[in-house]
């Protein structure tokens, strides 16, 4: 064999298991989660509730922002033992809109709070913290801008904290716009799968899993014990769960609870959103990583878990160096014969398989799981379409670069702004076009050389670059400068 085509083989070899290493993770998360009791039913009523603050964190939502403090207001909770602060960090209409609001629920008899502060110092993390010290709560349940909580949320959620260990109670999300469009039908696939099975996984296998950042209540305990909230990763929910857990407090996740949010419609804001949190886990790998081996008394599992939680996002930066090298690999044909391209559609079908189940399994009912199973393609498509952008994000969060503002997610009904997909995302949507087209070519190269069961591969790689590309070029295109 040629030294090129040796060192090709080689490092797809290596690309393809380290993807099936990551197949596996999911399917052992299956089995945990088979085998594994669910939680236990809720205690009754308590005597007397615990008193919560509900915070509602909001930066330039006025598309979303009425809708947000009114579900907070429609809590069904004592009054006399709950208090809302409405975080407002708004440099927009938004400000005004929750005024209102706020003196609405107020005249009403509930204690709403509307809580300026100087700056958006630490970002979402700093208002967190910033409310915190103003807080009356032993408990704090947080709620994104997007997020509608059903009236008897923290009726089925505070009872839980009887267990004087439980840090937090993290619901599952619900999808407001599931149906929109076929991108929000895969995100919401791949959040049905984080929630159903891999929270409930880690919950029921004593795992460390983590809060999402909204939906969940936090003890105010847990957050002071593990050091508070910090502003200096993008991720301060990852943070913040793997500082409490590794403090000795138990999380608890409910399937049954549900709380409904919004999806990105856009490729430009999905792009917008994943980034975020893909250089925010690598920050908080960064920061956190050798704290989880070094911390006494926590279970081996519980460590193995959280470094691939840490580690996941990895996957990106391996899934864009297999589409690189899948292209030369099939023009050379068969290097090394059949055996190594048995060993090459053996780990591209392990690396594949589990995860399809693993988004299938999450899925309730026959025909959701037979949906589900169309959608699996499209969801490698996305997947492999983001991996220049999420690779690059991953890799910026694991070194100490020069820190990046808090961007937050668009929501539907925004008001369209070129700020939202800022300049180096257009030249990043030009680099995912010429990676469309390169595997185009090796779409070609596959039916030339007879390697066909390259093929899947490489047209999804090519549709996911041209959507991510395309979609997120066309949306700056139709939106009007700023």
């Amino acid at each position: 064999m040629e030294p090129a085509a040796f060192a090709v083989t080689c490092a797809s070899l290596v690309a393809l298991a380290a993807l099936a290493l990551g197949g596996l993770h999911r399917l052992s998360l299956l089995v945990v989660l088979w085998r594994s009791p669910p939680p236990p039913p809720p205690p009754p009523p308590p005597a007397e509730w615990p008193r919560v603050t509900v915070q509602v964190p909001l930066f330039d939502e006025a598309a979303v922002a009425a809708r947000a403090v009114d579900a907070a207001a429609a809590l069904d909770y004592p009054r006399d033992r709950l208090e809302v602060q409405v975080l407002d960090d708004s440099t927009d209409e938004t400000t005004a809109i929750v005024a209102a609001r706020v003196a609405h629920h107020r005249a009403a008899g509930l204690a709403i709070e509307h809580v300026r502060r100087e700056g958006r110092a630490g970002y979402k993390a700093g208002a967190l913290a910033h409310g915190l010290a103003r807080a009356e709560g032993e408990l704090v349940a947080v709620f994104d801008a997007d997020f509608v909580p059903a009236p008897d949320f923290l009726r089925r959620t505070a009872p839980r904290f009887a267990d004087p260990a439980l840090g937090l109670v993290q619901a599952r999300w619900e999808h407001l716009n599931r149906r929109a469009n076929l991108l929000t039908r895969v995100q919401a696939l791949a959040l049905d799968a984080h929630f159903r099975v891999e929270q409930a996984a880690r919950c029921r296998g004593g795992r460390f899993f983590n809060f999402n950042g909204t939906a969940g209540v936090f003890r105010r305990a847990a957050i002071e014990a593990a050091g508070g909230w910090q502003s200096d990763t993008l991720t301060e929910d990852l943070d913040l769960s793997l500082r409490a857990q590794l403090a000795g407090w138990r999380f608890l996740y409910l399937d049954d609870v549900a709380v409904p949010g919004e999806l990105p419609e856009g490729v430009g804001a999905l792009r917008t959103q994943q980034a975020r949190w893909t250089r925010g886990a690598g920050q908080t790998a960064r920061k956190l990583l050798g704290a989880v081996w070094r911390a006494p008394g926590v279970a081996l599992a519980a460590r193995v878990e959280a470094t691939c939680q840490l580690l996941l996002n990895a996957s990106y930066a391996v899934a864009l160096a297999l589409a690189l090298l899948m292209v030369p690999l099939v023009a050379l044909g068969r290097p090394g014969g059949d055996a190594l391209v048995a060993a090459h559609t053996a780990l591209l079908a392990l690396a594949a398989l589990p995860v399809a189940a693993f988004h299938v399994v999450a899925q309730r009912g026959a025909r959701a799981r037979l949906e589900a199973l169309a959608l699996v393609p499209l969801l490698f498509a996305v997947g492999l379409g983001l991996s220049l952008s999420n690779a690059l994000a991953y890799a910026a969060g694991l070194a100490r670069r020069a820190e990046v503002p808090f961007v937050r997610t668009p929501k539907r009904g925004d008001a369209p702004a070129r700020r939202y997909l800022a300049a180096p995302a257009a030249r990043r949507a030009s680099l995912e076009l010429l990676l469309a087209a390169y595997a185009v070519v090796g779409v070609a190269a596959a039916l030339h050389t007879g390697r066909l069961a390259a093929l899947p591969f490489l047209v999804l790689a090519a549709c996911g670059f041209l959507v991510a590309g395309a979609g997120s070029l066309a949306e700056r295109r139709a939106r009007p400068a700023a």
